[in-house]
This record gives C-alpha cells, structure tokens and sequence, in this order.
C-alpha cells in the first residue's frame, strides 16, 4: 500500500497578540504533529514560535526550528532553503502534517511563501494549505484608529527601502500607505514626510499587538533612533 504523504500547512498566527489567534489556526496547531517555526540562528526565540507557545505543549510535538540565512548569495540561498524543505519533507513523507507557522498572515511578505513554492516544485505531490491570519498592517490600523481604506480610497503596502522617489510616489497616488520593516531608512522616510507635508498624518509601531508594543503619533522624535526590525509607518492622509 503506497503512504500517502502529510499536508503541509502555512498558518498565520497574527501579529503578536495570542488572543488574535484564528480558531482554526489553534485547531491545526492542536492536531498537528510537527510544528515548524522560523528560527534565530544566534540565539533568541521566534517570534511566531512565543505565540504558539501559548497553545501548545513543546514536549508534546516535534518542534522543527528552520534557519533562513540572511545572505543575498545565490548560491548559499538555494542550498539552504533546499535543506530546509528536505527537513519538512522528511516528516510529510512519513505521513505526519506539518504546521509551518509564521507571524501576520502566510500569504503577505512571508518566509512561507517561498517554502511553499519551493515544496510544490520539488515534491509536487505533497499537499500545501495556507491558513489566514491578521497581518500587522490590520493591527496597527486598527491600533491606531486609522483606516486602511474607506469607499473610492486606495491603499499601498510597500517594503520601506532607500529609494526615496519609489517612496514619494506611494505616497503621493495613495490615500493610506503603510510602509513595512522601515527601521532601515526612519530618518530618510521623516525627511520625506516632512518634504510632503505628511508628518503630522503619520504614525510608526513596532511589534503591534504585542507585550513589546511601542506606539509614536510625534514621529519627528524617532529621528535618529534604533528601532525594531518588526517596525512599520503608517501614512493616513
């Protein structure tokens, strides 16, 4: 009798909240398993993984750790993205599922969606299910009472980066933008808010949701400041 291989499944757990869970990501994280978390290699705990932790019993299931290197070599990416879904593949070859769980939602600027692609070209026979969750950007709209977009409105989610002129032209076709992992470029992005007229419609969050949560309405006062990867600006016009 031939196995039937496990499902993988992309789970969003929200953005640092554990109440902000989805029932059926709690359920699958329940069944499953094998749960894969995206790991620091330097020491620390995951993100994602302090969120699960609320709900499940480590001792209870096999906790893969996957290390993304932070690398833009070609060649170290692609050996080691390949031995990161030969780990998950070893346990969906054994009929086990694997949770492969991730911060916000798995389908919005997700190391799953990379895993997915890559498992779906390597073993096209294995199942992969992506589960919703609320991403930062909803977080911190909602956290700062500012919508992402109400009627004929247009709305941008951009990766903050050093071109300014891709930046202002965000800004100035939509009517909210929200700028993710903007902590590279802070002082950059205030000068240019502050070229638009926009630096009284802005606000920046780090960790939304979270324990760790930090707020700023008065964004001129981050000039020059360090802060989180987990960052975000938020331009509301």
């Amino acid at each position: 009798m031939t196995q039937t291989t496990g499902t993988l499944y992309g789970v969003g757990v929200g953005p640092g909240d554990p109440e902000l869970l989805t029932v059926k990501a709690f359920r699958l994280m329940q069944s499953s398993p094998v749960i894969a978390y995206p790991n620091k290699r330097m020491g620390g705990k995951s993100y994602a993984l302090e969120i699960v932790e609320q709900y499940v019993n480590p001792a209870e299931k096999t906790m893969l750790g996957l290390v993304f290197p932070m690398t833009k070599d070609e060649d170290a990416l692609r050996a080691a993205w390949q031995k990161t879904v030969d780990a998950v593949y070893e346990h969906l070859a054994g009929g086990r599922d694997v949770v492969f769980v991730t911060e916000g939602d798995p389908m919005l600027y997700s190391t799953f969606i990379h895993m997915a692609r890559l498992m779906q070209q390597t073993h096209p026979e294995v199942q992969v299910v992506s589960v919703p969750g609320i991403s930062s950007v909803n977080a911190a709209a909602n956290r700062l009472g500012a919508p992402l977009a109400d009627g004929d409105e247009a709305v941008a989610i951009i990766p903050a980066r050093a071109d300014m002129d891709a930046m202002r032209d965000a800004l100035l076709h939509h009517d909210c933008v929200v700028f993710l992992k903007v902590a590279k470029v802070l002082d950059e992005m205030i000068g240019l808010l502050d070229e638009l007229g926009l630096t009284e419609k802005a606000a920046v969050c780090t960790k939304v949701t979270s324990a760790s949560e930090r707020v700023w309405h008065d964004v001129r006062a981050l000039k020059g400041a360090s802060l989180n990867y987990l960052t975000l600006l938020v331009v509301r016009k």
